[in-house]
């Protein structure tokens, strides 16, 4: 297969019912994970208090097929191979950085939630190994993490263990 390199994203584009006010629903949910495949409320709710923010944060998160995950990871990352993960991220230099909705006016979903970006898992590599510590590392790759040093790769894993023990979840 021959490579190119594009831009991608996910088409992101759903409704989500809110009630009670928005101080209510931040208290409740300061990550919101629009997926139609699988339940991440428990990693919803773990990455509360992970990352600072004065409104609530949003991502997409979509299963696909190993043919699919090869050609999102050919097109845009000129890698042609299946992989486990890929991340988009929507903002840029965030890592550590309080994320300030007036910061970042142009990337609000339709419900006025700060939209990181989208996050593409392959469903056989999730049997495998473990969905919800895939879209858990995938996240971190949203708010600026990386694991390209031995240091980066240190604190990111230790960021993901601390969610996952917190949501309950076992890589």
């Amino acid at each position: 297969h021959g490579c190119k390199r594009a831009d991608w994203r996910l088409s992101f584009a759903r409704a989500v019912p809110q009630t009670g006010t928005f101080e209510e629903r931040q208290k409740l949910i300061m990550l919101k994970i629009y997926c139609d495949q699988f339940d991440f409320s428990a990693l919803e709710k773990a990455f509360d208090g992970e990352t600072e923010s004065d409104c609530v944060l949003a991502a997409e998160i979509v299963v696909t097929d190993e043919e699919e995950i090869r050609r999102l990871n050919c097109e845009t990352r000129g890698v042609d191979a299946v992989t486990d993960v890929l991340s988009y991220p929507s903002l840029d230099n965030i890592r550590g950085v309080t994320l300030k909705k007036a910061d970042f006016p142009m990337d609000l979903d339709e419900e006025g939630n700060l939209f990181l970006g989208s996050i593409a898992i392959c469903k056989k590599r999730a049997e495998e190994q473990e969905v919800n510590y895939l879209a858990c590392h995938g996240m971190w790759h949203l708010l600026g993490y990386d694991h390209m040093t031995d240091g980066d790769k240190a604190i990111m894993r230790e960021r993901e263990e601390k969610v996952m023990s917190k949501a309950g979840l076992k890589r």
